[in-house]
């Protein structure tokens, strides 16, 4: 007999750390525009980004029309961002300048797109396009990834290096490495 499988509670939606909604109905040919992230959106970001700081996020960008209903992005993301070195744990100031290309497509032809996968593959599409849902774009979903990724996962101070120390185990130049059984006959 077939075991039936009782569906779960649904899952909460989580709304993004961030949203800048556009209409596309009101964006001219080559529409230009500054978006400021504020304190406290910057605030959240950065504790879910586990950064120290993030002093500024700022995306300078230009939206063309590509027919068919679809937009393309290009812009570049600015920040200012403290995280933590991964050796001394001190804080780690940078400043990044990322440049944004994105397409927004209607969500048939993303639906589209997803039905023929391998066709999408053989042309090279190596990003997928974001959705354009209610006649509306949504950039804060962008920003927000777009400084993700463009985050260094292993910060380190400047002149800062992991070092192995004698006291700690490390093996002298001039030394042979002691083996494994040595180290454990010395533990009796």
């Amino acid at each position: 007999m077939p075991k039936t499988v009782e569906p779960g509670p649904e899952q909460e939606i989580v709304p993004p750390p961030l949203s800048r909604t556009l209409r596309v109905d009101e964006l001219k040919e080559g529409e230009e525009g500054t978006i400021e992230v504020n304190r406290a959106e910057r605030e959240t970001i950065a504790a879910l980004l586990g950064l120290r700081a993030l002093d500024r996020l700022t995306i300078v960008f230009r939206l063309n029309r590509r027919g068919q209903g679809r937009l393309a992005l290009q812009g570049t993301l600015a920040a200012a961002v403290t995280q933590t070195c991964v050796v001394s744990l001190e804080p780690v100031e940078s400043t990044l300048e990322v440049p944004v290309e994105v397409a927004f497509w209607p969500i048939p032809m993303i639906d589209d797109l997803a039905a023929s996968l391998d066709e999408a593959a053989s042309h090279g599409t190596l990003d997928w396009p974001e959705p354009i849902e209610g006649g509306k774009i949504d950039l804060g979903p962008v920003i927000y990834e777009t400084l993700a990724t463009a985050l260094d996962p292993y910060p380190k101070r400047e002149g800062v290096s992991f070092e192995w120390s004698e006291a700690s185990g490390a093996v002298a130049a001039d030394e042979q490495p002691e083996s494994p059984f040595a180290a454990l006959k010395r533990l009796k």
